[in-house]
């Protein structure tokens, strides 16, 4: 059961906070004397151990010069930005338009050549036509509240981006909740597209599409959130407030587990088709 993506960020975190209380009380100092020395009320510290606030570099550096162990700044400094680094707020990612937020991640995808990825809700971006993308990309700028909607240039982006999968060495393993075919974020024309794209795409050699039927007796995992899974090394989660990247080896595994045991509940070839073809049939 992979644990909460949330949770590893405040983790990550919670290590950082740790470790700088763990200097203070080595140093024989109280919340308050550790105030004084760094010039700042003795509530911060207490949120900064308390992993309520995640410290600056320079919070870090007054810390540990505080507590005569200006040696540790460094790898502290870093320890905190990885951990800062892994729950990134859709605001904070979306402030430079949608369509930035597609190109951003290419490097990512540039770097990988095994694909996995697990949606409940929607057609993979990897497998997305422009019509498809555009209205997903359109539903989140309108919740969002972007100033600008740019999300047919995103989609765009986004189906460029998409075409690495057709490089050689590429493969990907798509899973897919039978619901995720059924929510219409798009008009019925592109609708219709897009879930015909998945009968083209599904047959491609480099791609394995598995459709996981409403059905499915005694389920072995319950429908999680979207996550893709980079190769073996990163694991990107998607909430309603904010992506979370997962590194830890052993967290990427447990989430490496869920994904097949959603795998082996899956269908393949002409019974996932049969269940696109079930869904094109149900937009007339």
């Amino acid at each position: 059961m992979p644990v909460s993506p949330s949770s590893s960020a405040q983790a990550a975190r919670e290590a950082v906070a740790r470790c700088l209380r763990d200097l203070r009380k080595e140093a024989g100092l109280t919340i308050v004397e550790l105030a004084d020395r760094c010039g700042w009320h003795h509530s911060k510290t207490s949120r900064i151990e308390n992993a309520l606030t995640g410290p600056t570099a320079g919070d870090i550096r007054r810390w540990c010069t505080a507590v005569q162990a200006a040696d540790q700044a460094q790898g502290l400094i870093v320890q905190s930005i990885n951990a800062e680094s892994m729950y990134r707020e859709w605001r904070h990612q979306v402030r430079n338009g949608l369509k930035h937020l597609q190109e951003s991640s290419v490097q990512v995808f540039r770097d990988t050549q095994l694909f996995r990825v697990y949606s409940s809700t929607l057609v993979p971006g990897l497998l997305q036509t422009e019509g498809y993308a555009a209205g997903v990309l359109g539903i989140s700028a309108r919740f969002r509240e972007l100033p600008v909607d740019d999300s047919e240039a995103a989609a765009r982006a986004r189906v460029e981006r998409s075409r690495i999968i057709h490089e050689p060495g590429r493969r990907l393993v798509a899973i897919i909740e039978e619901s995720a075919l059924r929510h219409q974020v798009c008009g019925v024309d592109a609708m219709a597209a897009q879930l015909g794209y998945l009968l083209t795409a599904g047959a491609l050699p480099q791609v394995s599409l598995g459709i996981v039927p409403m059905a499915t007796p005694m389920r072995g995992q319950w429908p999680r959130e979207t996550f893709h899974i980079y190769d073996d090394r990163l694991v990107s989660v998607e909430l309603v407030s904010a992506r979370v990247r997962i590194t830890q080896p052993s967290e990427t595994a447990v989430y490496l587990q869920a994904f097949e045991q959603l795998r082996a509940m899956a269908v393949y070839g002409a019974d996932a088709r049969a269940l696109v073809l079930r869904a094109i049939e149900a937009l007339h």
